[in-house]
């Protein structure tokens, strides 16, 4: 036999052994994967109220809206007579269920970036959708045929959205680590603001990994929300910090939206569980690799326009994020940029 039928006898029986074992770790990484998907988790179970109830300040101003004035040639009232609650006959749930709905789409449509996943109408969207690492599809969250949500108690959302726990135990792609810090009022707002949407019916698939994404889940670099998060009981803020003026509060409390990307830090690095060909995310801090030297101006015209300091535009990701941008009010990109500011410098792992 010549010298090149030798290496192409070999050198095919070599072949056929890579793919049969590549075959072997392929079909053993879709086991582990059906066992780790099949996980369960444990949690603290908490109801919120939905809508959230007025607070003491808001209940006194719609007193004083609806007490007459005082008549001054009106007879003396009697000390006596009974007292005349004038929110009698008010639906004071209506009103909270009125003004929750208006935050929390505020809070989607500036904040909290849900429709990138559910859809612009919450009747389901697409997280990924590509052959290698597989197809990850947002649920339809509003009242018609198909919702996931359809049946979900507060406490059920709570799990699912601060936690990524879902009713029966399992956790799924639910990127809770950026909603953790989700006040009770906010999610109690945002629920609302979803009840109030038209009923879309639309039955959304499951979730299904390419060969890319087996392997990236197989060899944990694709994760549970409740693995990246973990289960323990969490103190949740009742309230948010006050939106009505700039604060460093405020601040750190919008940024905590941002981790996801940025990591922990906010130096920057590998976008967690994003695509390939995704870049690496920015550093946020004010490090000579990050945000020294920017303004709030160019925070703004970064959030907005996508144009960052230099002129050069942001890729994908920060691309979807402008119109998140353009709806956050003046007092909350001025409370941001105090966050950014106040943040140690941290060199970016990417140089």
């Amino acid at each position: 036999m010549s010298t090149l039928g030798k290496v192409a006898k070999f050198g095919g029986a070599g072949l056929a052994l890579l793919v049969l074992a590549g075959g072997g770790f392929y079909v053993n990484a879709g086991m582990k994967n059906e066992a780790y998907m099949a996980k369960t988790y444990e949690a603290h179970t908490q109801e919120i109220p939905v809508p959230f109830p007025l607070n003491n300040a808001e209940m006194s101003a719609l007193r004083a809206e609806r007490t007459p004035p005082v008549d001054p040639a009106a007879p003396p009232v009697d000390p006596n007579a009974p007292a005349v609650d004038v929110l009698e006959g008010v639906d004071v749930v209506a009103i909270a269920t009125e003004r929750g709905a208006a935050r929390g789409k505020h809070l989607v449509e500036a904040r909290f970036a849900c429709i990138e996943c559910h859809g612009d109408n919450f009747g389901g969207g697409t997280m990924i959708d590509d052959p290698a690492i597989g197809k990850v599809l947002g649920p339809n969250l509003t009242m018609g045929k198909g919702s996931k949500s359809l049946s979900y108690t507060s406490a059920d959302w709570e799990r699912k959205v601060r936690h990524g726990i879902n009713p029966g135990g399992s956790s799924g792609p639910m990127p809770s680590g950026d909603f953790v810090k989700m006040s009770d009022q906010e999610l109690s707002d945002i629920i609302t603001y979803i009840r109030t949407l038209p009923p879309i019916d639309n039955e959304v698939a499951a979730l299904s990994l390419g060969p890319v994404g087996r392997i990236l889940m197989a060899t944990g670099q694709i994760k549970n929300a409740a693995d990246e998060i973990g289960t323990q009981a969490t103190e949740h803020t009742l309230v948010p910090p006050a939106s009505d003026q700039a604060s460093l509060e405020l601040g750190n409390h919008v940024l905590n939206v941002c981790s996801g990307c940025h990591h922990a830090d906010f130096a920057g690095g590998p976008v967690p569980g994003g695509p390939p060909d995704w870049l690496p995310s920015s550093n946020l801090t004010p490090h000579e690799d990050g945000l020294k030297g920017w303004t709030r101006d160019d925070l703004a015209k970064v959030l907005r326009e996508g144009i960052r300091k230099d002129g050069t535009p942001v890729g994908v990701p920060m691309t979807l994020m402008t119109k998140y941008g353009n709806n956050m009010t003046e007092v909350e990109i001025d409370s941001l940029w105090m966050a950014l500011a106040a943040l140690p410098p941290v060199p970016d792992p990417k140089q």
